[in-house]
């Protein structure tokens, strides 16, 4: 099966299964009562908000794996081999394996927040834990994956070999505070999904320009099963993916970059999320070494921009933009890059 067909199969699958399913999903997490609980140190706008369905990632997170399975299953019996290349196989299904593991961690969470009446959900630490553990099983497979001998890609430096412990401590910090700026930037109606669309496009895209269909029949699934779930989570939202879903999306970007041994691509092809991350950081920084002082009305920063007056629809417009700057720069970089590498050609 040709590799662009794969990921054309998986796109369309991810999306009509996604999109299908809220019509399922929702009634029956409205019947169970599984509504967003609205925390008071929260804009007083959202209040509005209360009770409207969280859990919702469950929705692109079936249509992901079912395309994904499907695409990868026809290309098998059409004698395809897209999971065979480097080791990428390996590395693709413990990827999926880490992103259903973080995706079941924030099911956890939101299972606490709106059936336990406990607003902040499992506490940082329980969280922190439990993240670690899924990190280090992920790493053990990728270390297992590259023989002992890790190693990434650098545009314009070239395939940078790296001690196992030094790989395992960038990589844990890395994958840590990745899946967490993504986790922050799911705070208003439809900005995690749309902007995971304009990332995923930008992933698959290298995907293509590597030949690595894999990785890119991953990424398609993801950008599929996020635009069927924005017809239910654009403002005004019918449902939340609540941490399910965007612990979800972060360990599964996270997957494809690994696959495409190019991790620090993430940088500019998800400035939103680095922004979202670093926005929170700041301000946590700067409230205690001031003693109370601000540097944004309120942080994360997509809640500075809503205090200042802008439209959710805005900020979601605004924000894409941004971060589909962020995927052009990348893509420059990485065509420039790897092709300035000797031996080495996309």
């Amino acid at each position: 099966m040709n590799g662009l067909a794969a990921m054309i199969v998986a796109l369309v699958v991810s999306l009509g299964i996604t999109a299908l399913l809220g019509f399922v999903l929702i009634p029956w997490l409205h019947k169970l009562k599984f509504g967003q609980v609205i925390l008071e140190i929260g804009p007083n706008w959202h209040k509005h908000k209360q009770g409207t369905p969280t859990m919702g990632g469950i929705m692109f997170i079936v249509g992901v794996l079912v395309a994904v399975v499907a695409a990868l299953g026809i290309d098998f019996a059409l004698g395809g081999r897209m999971m065979e290349s480097g080791g990428t196989g390996l590395r693709l299904l413990a990827g999926v394996g880490m992103a259903a593991a973080f995706g079941l961690l924030g099911f956890l969470d939101d299972y606490t927040k709106v059936v336990k009446k406990r607003n902040k959900g499992l506490s940082i630490l329980q969280k922190s834990v439990m993240q670690v553990f899924i990190i280090g099983g992920y790493l053990l497979v990728m270390v297992l994956s590259m023989q002992g001998r890790p190693s990434t890609l650098i545009p314009f430096v070239g395939r940078v070999n790296l001690p196992v412990i030094l790989f395992v401590l960038f990589a844990a910090a890395g994958i840590y505070a990745f899946v967490n700026a993504v986790n922050f930037t799911d705070g208003i109606d439809g900005l995690c999904s749309s902007v995971t669309v304009i990332t995923g496009t930008g992933l698959a895209a290298f995907a293509v320009m590597r030949g690595l269909f894999g990785a890119g029949v991953l990424v398609a699934a993801l950008i599929g099963g996020c635009v069927g779930f924005l017809l239910w989570n654009r403002p005004p939202a019918k449902v939340f993916m609540g941490d399910t879903g965007s612990m979800f999306i972060g360990g599964l970007l996270l997957a494809v970059a690994f696959a495409l041994e190019t991790p620090v691509i993430l940088l500019p092809m998800g400035i939103i999320y680095v922004i979202e991350f670093l926005s929170d950081v700041i301000q946590i920084g700067y409230f205690k070494a001031t003693g109370g002082k601000r540097v944004f009305k309120m942080a994360p920063i997509h809640h500075h921009f809503e205090m200042s007056g802008w439209s959710e629809k805005k900020i979601d417009l605004v924000f894409c933009a941004v971060n589909a700057a962020g995927v052009a720069v990348g893509l420059v970089v990485v065509y420039f890059g790897l092709s300035a590498m000797p031996g080495f050609a996309v």
